[in-house]
């Protein structure tokens, strides 16, 4: 995998995050506080940061709610919480509303501690940490091309967060699963021309270095549907990398894919 993905602090989970939430609110019609009908959805363009408040997390929110709500871009909101969640952000969590090392000289407002497991301490907010080993999935994953590895997953290593699997330029790619297609694009260093389908709250799988994608965001699509077509955009050879994702970070496909 390409080591330039992860340059300038871009990340997957990130981009998946703020388009998928962005494709949930379709087209309502949203006024700014202070403004008039825009026509359409309007977001701001500069932040407003709030130094010392947060917001807590309710059932239904989204990064983008919440960044429209608070007069903050998505984009500011992702960043100032070093959110990599491409679907989900949980009922409890807390939100912060400024960037790290504002402060507003007063003690911060609407602190609340996201919901820990029994026996644990302390007050900490920290988000939850990755799975350990696999988790339990009840979707039946599909191979998204037909090809040799050349490249594996492994655990804590930001260049190599999901299968290569070679092939030739113009071979189909698949959706792994049922699904919606929540980004189609290129704005992503490193992935070259990238589908990502979220498959559930929880599961994505992004497919990257096409050579031509097929299908367009808010797509649905149906397991073993061809989404695009094998390249090497941001690649040095044909093939397509594969990515599960659960709750935002990265899994290794090989443990829900079928053997080969």
């Amino acid at each position: 995998m390409n080591p330039d993905r992860l340059s300038k602090g871009v990340r997957i989970g990130a981009l998946a995050l703020l388009v998928s939430t962005l494709a949930a609110c379709g087209t309502a019609t949203v006024v700014r506080p202070g403004g008039g009908n825009a026509g359409g959805v309007t977001t701001p363009k500069t932040s407003v940061p709030k130094p010392g408040q947060t917001v807590v997390v309710r059932k239904g929110d989204t990064i983008y709610a919440l960044a429209r709500i608070h007069d903050i871009t998505p984009a500011d909101l992702i960043a100032w919480n070093r959110l990599d969640n491409p679907s989900t952000i949980y009922p409890g969590q807390v939100i912060r509303l400024y960037p790290q090392g504002a402060t507003s000289g007063r003690a911060p407002t609407t602190v609340v501690t996201p919901p820990r497991s029994a026996g644990s301490s302390g007050g900490s907010t920290a988000p939850a940490p990755a799975p350990v080993g696999p988790v339990k999935s009840n979707i039946a994953w599909r191979w998204p091309a037909d090809g040799a590895i050349v490249g594996r997953y492994v655990a804590g290593d930001a260049t190599k967060q999901g299968v290569d699997i070679a092939g030739t330029s113009g071979q189909p790619v698949k959706a792994t699963a049922n699904g919606v297609v929540v980004y189609s694009g290129a704005g992503l260093v490193g992935y070259g021309e990238l589908i990502i389908i979220k498959h559930s709250d929880q599961w994505l799988s992004a497919y990257g270095h096409n050579r031509k994608r097929l299908v367009n965001e808010g797509q649905s699509v149906k397991a073993g549907e061809q989404i695009a077509e094998m390249g090497r955009t941001g690649a040095n050879r044909d093939m397509v990398h594969f990515e599960i994702r659960y709750n935002g970070k990265p899994v290794d496909p090989q443990q829900y894919l079928p053997a080969r």
